[in-house]
């Protein structure tokens, strides 16, 4: 482009003559006009990117048939790449316009070399997150997930890249810069702590399979109880089940103990662990209606005769004289005979995992009367199915002690106490 600066400045010659005055100042406002030209040019090219081949490009990639360029157009890669037309024209022409100015060739080639390094930052960001979008289009990566490993790389890539601005600022060699932050090594390791103590964190969650996206976090001492959404480099999220987000640091997930339930999503059912408390003024001895009633129970109508006829047997053998006493030889109770009902009852609920763990059994009594604990697995994880279905168990339940002439534990209310008093 040096001939149109000479080809302007010998017009303004010609045309106004020659002196010392327009032999100064026509090469320098013929080089800013060139300059003023170059600069449309970018501006041209800039838009011709933009409008025409993005277009095209984004023709192409709509009508193809993978699906990883649709990630590239959605995280603006091409349209990040485009950015790069003008600074072409711009470094390739400037140059020859001010050659022999050796400030505005360092200034042009500071600001062709910074803007460039500016369009590079974006273009591997992007790149980055279109490989993660990816990513996680596979079933897999849900396990292994990856994000905390993506920051890290953007970590460095911007480390490097500020590292080349600033050199090129200051006009140094950028390995002199590089050579220079070897020395302060401490306070960079202050200043990124979190984010070193996240990465080492995301390996070790990561490679020991600890926690996953999607699966079911519980962590009381921050807040969190639900869902992770997100595992990066310095913080894991988690959307509760209130629908608020919850934000913990990476590296607590290791020196914490927090639970994850997964194990129970994978499992083939959900555990029901509850108790109700049996008043124990209302535990004794079966008599004979109390038998001929419960007999009627088809669920436990086989179990009362095998159990009659083996207490039967076995009092027969007894001193005669003394089997007479409720305290002499064997006799059913209306807590084991409830109990005996219950597994029966569980044994035939389709809503119950028959292949797991099923127990009602007796804890230690409370001054709130007897613990009788039910142990079982629901075959319907989901969490509104699984409290339906506990709320329907322990309702029959509740509702059917009544038939065995026994009574829930309740703590007596103000109004029991005014109804005493009136009686």
């Amino acid at each position: 482009m040096q001939w149109l600066v000479d080809y302007l400045t010998s017009g303004f010659v010609s045309l106004l003559g020659e002196n010392d005055l327009v032999e100064i100042w026509a090469p320098w406002v013929s080089r800013w006009l060139v300059t003023f030209l170059i600069l449309v040019l970018a501006w041209l090219m800039n838009h011709l990117a933009k409008g025409f081949m993005l277009r095209f490009l984004r023709f192409c990639i709509k009508n193809s048939k993978t699906q990883w360029d649709d990630k590239l157009v959605q995280r603006n890669l091409f349209h990040r790449l485009s950015h790069l037309a003008p600074i072409i024209v711009i470094s390739f022409f400037l140059p020859q316009i001010w050659v022999g100015h050796p400030t505005a060739e360092g200034l042009i080639d500071a600001f062709s070399q910074i803007y460039t390094m500016l369009v590079v930052l974006l273009v591997v960001q992007a790149l980055l997150d279109a490989f993660h979008d990816v990513y996680r289009t596979f079933e897999w990566s849900k396990q292994v997930p990856i994000y905390s490993f993506i920051q890290a790389i953007k970590l460095i890539v911007y480390m490097v890249g500020g590292v080349f601005i600033v050199a090129k600022l200051m006009g140094k060699d950028p390995s002199v810069i590089f050579g220079s932050l070897g020395a302060l090594t401490a306070v960079l390791m202050l200043v990124f702590k979190d984010s070193i103590l996240g990465f080492a964190a995301g390996i070790h969650l990561t490679t020991n399979k600890m926690l996953s996206l999607g699966d079911w976090l519980e962590m009381p001492k921050y807040g969190a109880d639900g869902d992770v959404i997100e595992i990066g480099l310095t913080t894991v999220k988690v959307q509760n089940f209130d629908k608020t987000i919850t934000t913990i640091p990476t590296y607590t997930l290791i020196s914490d103990a927090f639970k994850n339930w997964r194990g129970m999503s994978e499992s083939p059912g959900r555990r029901i662990k509850r108790s109700i408390l049996i008043d124990l003024h209302s535990i004794r001895f079966c008599d004979e209606a109390l038998l001929e009633s419960l007999a009627s129970i088809q669920a436990i109508s086989g179990y009362i005769r095998e159990k009659q006829k083996e207490v039967q047997a076995f009092n027969q053998q007894l001193v005669a004289g003394g089997s007479d006493h409720p305290a002499n030889g064997r006799r059913l109770t209306n807590i084991g005979t409830f109990r005996a009902y219950l597994v029966a009852f569980l044994r035939q609920h389709p809503l119950i995992n028959q292949e797991m763990t099923l127990l009602v059994r007796q804890l230690e009594p409370t001054p709130r009367g007897l613990p009788l604990q039910i142990y079982v697995f629901s075959s319907d994880k989901r969490w509104v199915e699984y409290e339906g279905i506990v709320s329907d168990l322990f309702d029959h339940i509740l509702s059917v002690m009544k038939e065995f002439d026994l009574r829930a534990y309740q703590e007596p209310s103000g109004l029991d106490f005014r109804q005493g008093l009136a009686r």
